[in-house]
């Protein structure tokens, strides 16, 4: 087994709560992606994107995922929703762990959204049929995983599932 174990998927697919149910389950430490970056900046993700933008965003990403690579111990790590965006993110994640991609339906996501809009920057202002654009087009970078999950359960449904595969 991989010393890293990296969960991708469109945001509110559950990574944050099935990450902390697997690491609980594996004794190992959890790593929320964005949180992480939240604590360097001091801000929320939506300040961060609002004062210093989405490229300086994605930049700390990509730091913070080589920095958590260096490591060698067993860790779960919960990737933000736009993470593999990042050519270079994914191929890291590829080669250094198990990459899981909890694959949510638009109708199953579609009824979280009223709960994510206040904390997502690329869903502010936007249409439901904007964000069903994003949804879409973001479903292509997550074919790179190395196990697809279906993400339509209750969390601890996946993680009993990811926990099996490994």
């Amino acid at each position: 087994m991989h010393t890293k174990i990296f969960l991708t998927g469109f945001m509110g697919s559950g990574k944050t709560t099935v990450g902390q149910i697997i690491a609980r389950e594996l004794n190992a430490p959890f790593i929320d992606l964005d949180e992480q970056i939240e604590q360097a900046y001091s801000l929320k993700t939506t300040e961060i994107f609002e004062k210093y933008g989405e490229s300086e965003f994605r930049k700390m990403e990509l730091d913070q995922v080589k920095r958590i690579c260096e490591n060698t111990e067993t860790q779960v790590i919960s990737l933000g929703g736009g993470a593999f965006l990042q050519e270079e993110i994914r191929n890291i994640c590829m080669n250094n762990g198990t990459v899981f991609f909890l694959s949510v339906s638009w109708d199953i996501w579609k009824q979280r959204l009223d709960s994510l809009v206040p904390t997502r920057p690329l869903l502010q202002g936007k249409t439901e049929g904007e964000i069903h654009r994003i949804f879409a087009e973001r479903q292509t970078i997550y074919q790179t995983h190395h196990y697809s999950i279906n993400a339509d359960k209750s969390a601890e449904q996946i993680a009993h599932e990811i926990l099996t595969y490994l």
